[in-house]
């Protein structure tokens, strides 16, 4: 649970109430005026909303400069971000000619461990890989879309993940939203972490199971909540439930906390009910080999049931997996919608995935994956040590590569993002709807390709900006002098 500063949980909410009351004050006379205008809907409903979207024409249209920002190189430590400008007060942005970029020190892909820019051993595979398959299979897994690559990725990742089998998708997200309605139906019941990602949400409300949430990371809850609904049974029968499901992640990517696995298998065993995991941002991240946070926490395997995970994080590509026994990998095969009518994975994205889990491993012949993982675990930890003595409220866990900077204020957003990028670091801000609506941060992703000079200027740059914003929430230690 987060602790909004009194002070600054007033003068948020003041900022909001002023937002909203001049915005209302607005919509009063367009719509007014409106009435004295033609339209040429000719009896159809609006196909946009008009004033139903509120916050997006009033606070986000205005600082919509500080997201989407595109990007003209590889996602590297330092990238080139794309000018842009803008004729009508941030309506709509334009873009400048190609060549006005900004050199900019990357703080906001999920490169972790820095695959997603040229690499030794990866990139000449994939170019191998990309002349003999093409770009594309132009086909789904059951048709033609399924290559000797799918077949030795997907062993690559069981392996990987020390599990029978695997299952690849071509998108992470889908990975989810796909998948748990297959597993999940009427009269079943889903038990879902409080800020599980959006993706997560949606595949439970297509389910049509019954779902409730437990508090963030709370096992205690868990099991509150667990021994009621099991007491209760389904809702007007109050039958037994067909199956009960835990949904948590290993790294939430919005407060970058760990999850308390250990707690949450044993009381997942203790009820003999399913867990779920989404390694998303954790495989590959953390661990002594990469293996996720069951490796970091001494959790075996064995004892979650479906695990989850991306392979745009770490791995430098796009995707998904879902890892677990051999039948209920069958199973998906047979009934999975992203399976049986989605276009497979592409085969240069592949063989990206296999070669950064080789070097990973050190099956390249080399220690250069070992040497990633230590310098993601030494980058993170310092860069989160720093933020803290400065001041900053920082959320998440050590080890986590994901550290959110607390702003709160609407007004912080953009100032905080273009302040940044003023001085060539590039940040991401997050807000509602991805954040609660008072709960706005800055989310920085720390990357094992970054240098320590490219850390402390990161550190330097965040400390004036913070100083110059007003989010300084606690009281800075003198160690932050050296960066001044």
């Amino acid at each position: 649970m987060i602790e909004i500063p009194y002070l600054t949980a007033l003068t948020t909410y003041f900022s909001y109430g002023l937002l909203f009351a001049f915005g209302q004050f607005r919509d009063f006379f367009r719509k007014f005026f409106d009435w004295f205008t033609s339209n040429n809907l000719n009896g159809y409903a609006p196909i946009c909303l008009g004033l139903e979207d509120f916050y997006i024409r009033r606070l986000y249209l205005r600082i919509q400069d500080c997201f989407g920002r595109p990007i003209s190189s590889a996602p590297d430590a330092w990238f080139d971000v794309v000018e842009r400008y803008s004729n009508d007060n941030n309506k709509t942005l334009k873009y400048k000619r190609t060549d006005k970029v900004c050199r900019c020190l990357n703080l906001g892909s999920y490169n972790y461990l820095g695959f997603a820019a040229a690499d030794e051993y990866c990139t000449p595979r994939v170019v191998q890989s990309l002349e003999q398959y093409s770009p594309s299979t132009c086909s789904t897994r059951v048709d033609g879309g399924t290559t000797a690559l799918h077949k030795e990725l997907e062993e690559c990742v069981a392996s990987f993940v020390r599990k029978p089998a695997a299952l690849v998708f071509g998108m992470g997200y889908v990975t989810n939203s796909a998948i748990l309605p297959v597993l999940m139906g009427k009269g079943s019941l889903i038990i879902s972490d409080s800020l599980n990602h959006n993706s997560i949400v949606n595949g439970a409300r297509g389910s049509g199971a019954t779902i409730r949430v437990f508090l963030h990371n709370t096992p205690q809850h868990l099991e509150e909540v667990l021994r009621e609904l099991i007491a209760e049974g389904q809702p007007r029968t109050h039958r037994p439930w067909k199956k009960i499901m835990v949904i948590v992640e290993g790294i939430y990517s919005m407060e970058g906390e760990l999850c308390k696995l250990p707690e949450i298998i044993g009381i997942c065993k203790k009820y003999k009910v399913y867990t779920y995991l989404d390694e998303a941002h954790s495989i590959g991240a953390v661990g002594k080999t990469g293996r996720g946070v069951c490796e970091l926490l001494d959790v075996d395997t064995a004892d979650v049931d479906i695990m989850m995970g991306t392979f745009t994080k770490s791995f430098g590509s796009c995707g998904g997996y879902i890892a677990g026994s051999k039948e209920l990998i069958q199973y998906l095969k047979y009934t999975c919608p992203a399976h049986l009518y989605a276009t497979s994975i592409s085969p240069p994205a592949a063989q990206q995935i296999i070669s950064s889990i080789k070097v990973i491993l050190g099956e390249d012949g080399s220690n250069r994956g070992a040497q990633k993982l230590a310098q993601i675990r030494e980058n993170s930890n310092f860069f989160r040590s720093e933020l803290q003595k400065m001041g900053f409220e920082v959320l998440g866990d050590n080890d986590s590569p994901v550290m959110p900077i607390m702003l709160y204020n609407p007004a912080k957003i953009p100032a905080f993002s273009r302040e940044c990028l003023r001085q060539n670091v590039a940040v991401v801000t997050v807000a509602f709807p991805a954040t609660p609506l008072l709960l706005a941060r800055a989310r920085i992703c720390i990357s094992a390709s970054h240098s320590k000079e490219d850390l402390v200027k990161a550190l330097q740059v965040i400390s004036r900006v913070g100083d110059l914003v007003g989010i300084k929430y606690f009281l800075a230690e003198p160690i932050k002098k050296k960066f001044d």
